[in-house]
């Protein structure tokens, strides 16, 4: 069972996401250039809204600091000093097959790469180095792989040091790509020194930086079934997991240059499939580039209207119709239109409760 995110999206003027070299990210498809944000990127402007939104508990921490992590628990449940916990946390997570070295500058035990644990796993953790002071890999490794945050579950995690801590991600994300051709243009600017002489009219500094504009198309996939399963098979928790994953990828903006351009743009139109054969990316839409009608016709209509084709063709050529379908900004056809985004995530989190519940259980 899927639940596929289908966005339209203009974003004006600005740099989301950008490359070695500082400029916007871009991709050739269908034979032109395109504007594209990286997955990576949407990901963790999601990743951040859900701190917004929810409780820290409930969600892990990316991050090479996981000794520390532990020994903050460690020291939370036990009358240890702050080394003691500290040797009891590396132990804990060595046994558990992660490797750890000590930071350059600091000498503080970390992890060697960055490690993905919810704020559940590292309390396991804690509270085995605390029981059992000899501590063997399967006890860690169990620890370890118990209690997945939200965000585990969804984008996974995945270890070198040992495959079987790795984490299934749930949730696929697209590289978002502008439905049309675009051109990278350059903002050129100064920057004047204020403490400059008055009667000096040079700049203090002079650059320029790359940009573009774009409509988007966006698509995200859930596989409901095992979203339930890394999240114990828990329903309610299943469902609103899947309620702000459906919020955070349809708000949330990178941040790249967001100062200069202030660039927060809300979709233009959204399509919320539940879906039992297939995943369903309707990208294909947009192979053809789109182009304009008039000179101030726009994309927004045009790719909404070529959207909505590309998805009645695929529906009945090659797949399924979807169990249920939701749209919000536009009118497509096959879809119940809602008036707004609460009701949306209301009839996705009602319909998990209600169909779907018994099969996550």
């Amino acid at each position: 069972m899927f639940l596929d995110i289908h966005v339209i999206q203009t974003v004006p003027p600005s740099c989301l996401n950008r490359d070695d070299t500082g400029s916007p990210k871009t991709a050739i498809y269908g034979g032109v250039r395109r504007a594209r944000v990286s997955s990576q990127s949407w990901k963790k402007a999601v990743r951040d809204m859900f701190r917004l939104n929810l409780d820290e508990a409930e969600l892990g921490t990316r991050t090479k600091k996981i000794v520390e992590m532990v020994a903050e628990r460690i020291k939370a449940k036990s009358e240890l000093t702050h080394d003691e916990a500290m040797a009891l946390a590396e132990n804990v997570i060595k046994a558990a097959g992660v490797q750890t070295k000590a930071n350059d500058k600091t000498q503080v035990a970390e992890a060697k790469a960055l490690f993905f644990m919810s704020d559940q796993q590292a309390s396991n953790l804690a509270a085995l180095a605390i029981a059992e002071r000899d501590v063997n890999k399967k006890q860690a490794q169990a620890a370890l792989n118990k209690g997945h945050g939200i965000d585990i579950a969804l984008f996974g995690r995945m270890v070198a040091d040992d495959p079987s801590l790795n984490a299934d991600a749930s949730a696929q994300v697209a590289h978002a790509i502008s439905t049309h051709r675009v051109d990278i243009e350059y903002d050129y600017f100064t920057a004047v020194d204020d403490r400059a002489p008055e009667d000096n009219a040079g700049a203090g500094m002079i650059g320029t930086i790359e940009f573009n504009s774009a409509t988007l198309y966006r698509y995200a996939t859930v596989a409901v079934h095992q979203l339930g399963s890394q999240l114990a098979n828990n329903t309610e928790i299943t469902a609103r997991a899947l309620v702000e994953f459906t919020k955070a990828f349809i708000t949330s903006m990178p941040t790249g240059k967001q100062n200069t351009f202030a660039n927060r743009t809300p979709a233009d139109a959204v399509m919320v499939c539940i879906r039992k054969d297939q995943p369903v990316n309707l990208v294909g839409a947009f192979e053809k580039a789109v182009r304009a009608k008039t000179d101030d016709s726009g994309y927004v209509a045009q790719s909404i209207v070529k959207l909505a084709e590309h998805n009645s063709y695929v529906i009945g050529t090659f797949v399924e119709a979807p169990d249920k379908s939701w749209c919000i900004g536009a009118d497509l056809a096959g879809s119940e239109t809602l008036p707004d985004l609460s009701a949306l995530l209301s009839s996705i989190s009602e319909s998990i409760a209600d169909e779907f519940g018994s099969s996550v259980n």
